[in-house]
């Protein structure tokens, strides 16, 4: 099997399908763990943010985000990848390594789910660190949205911290899914199979998940930041460099660092499920959709 192979396998209907419920399965199982990892990183830290209690604030939030947001990522980086291999045997740009076509398909789907994940991360970064007037999605969806002096005035402060979260995305999607591909192909080779198993590509994807997370920590704290809107001293965060600035002044450089055990642990198990989820439910309908084309022949 070649990666090219896989590449043009997978429908658009299938990878929408199956991204919007796999990205359901993992952000509800795994929410209390991400809610652990946005406190520790919040500026007034984790006790004051709430410590263990009230874990489960702001799943409305996720819950809502989660299909559309896994779904427009997936159903752009199956659709992207053929493209781009079919590009780069084009115009003869590394065309035997397929990482490149994985880096650029996976920066691509990152970049549209955040049109939705922005929306739903800023929601629940607030009610999870118990921000004043955050006590339920409605009113900190109305909060929020009356926000001035955000980039898109329109949306509020809806999208707080859009650049930031792309600027953490595209490093963890060029690290996560060319290891995530790659590792599916040695895997099956090894083993002599067609294919890795939904098992076996959950594996993979835990695989990448977890290096990509504990390199991209300090993004991650950033983009939390920028999202929460203000330090603990009350004063709002001027963009990227005032975040770190800041953080270096106030609480050292360390900082940038917290909660990289949650998050290591959240992606690595969460990458287990999504990415097991998301092959299962690609199996399954992958069978359903190509049934009608071999019984209409």
């Amino acid at each position: 099997m070649t990666d090219d192979s896989r590449d043009i396998s997978t429908p658009f209907a299938v990878a929408l399908v199956a991204g919007g419920l796999a990205g359901t399965s993992v952000d509800v199982a795994l929410y209390p763990i991400d809610t652990i990892k946005t406190r520790l990183q919040s500026p007034q830290g984790f006790r004051a943010a709430g410590g263990f209690n009230g874990i489960y604030r702001g799943l409305g939030a996720a819950a809502v985000g989660s299909a559309p947001g896994a779904a427009l990522f997936f159903s752009v980086y199956e659709g992207m990848k053929p493209r781009v291999s079919a590009a780069q045997k084009e115009y003869n740009l590394w065309p035997e390594n397929p990482a490149i076509s994985h880096m650029a398909s996976a920066s691509a789907g990152e970049t549209a789910a955040c049109l939705v994940r922005v929306p739903t991360e800023v929601l629940k970064s607030q009610m999870q660190v118990n921000v004043e007037g955050a006590q339920t999605l409605s009113s900190t969806f109305k909060m929020v949205l009356s926000e001035k002096g955000s980039t898109f005035n329109i949306f509020g402060g809806l999208y707080r911290g859009f650049g930031s979260t792309i600027m953490r995305e595209i490093p963890f999607a060029f690290i996560q899914f060319p290891i995530y591909e790659r590792s599916k192909v040695e895997l099956a080779q090894y083993l002599k199979k067609d294919e890795a198993s939904p098992i076996q590509a959950a594996a993979c994807g835990s695989f990448g998940g977890a290096i990509a997370a504990a390199i991209t920590t300090p993004l991650d704290v950033i983009k939390t930041r920028i999202m929460l809107g203000k330090d603990k001293q009350g004063v709002k965060y001027n963009g990227v460099l005032d975040v770190v600035a800041r953080i270096k002044a106030q609480e050292g450089v360390g900082t940038l660092f917290n909660g990289i055990q949650p998050r290591v642990m959240w992606i690595s198990i969460g990458g287990f499920v999504f990415f097991g989820a998301y092959e299962t439910y690609r199996s399954i309908l992958m069978m359903n959709y190509e049934k009608p084309k071999r019984t209409s022949l």
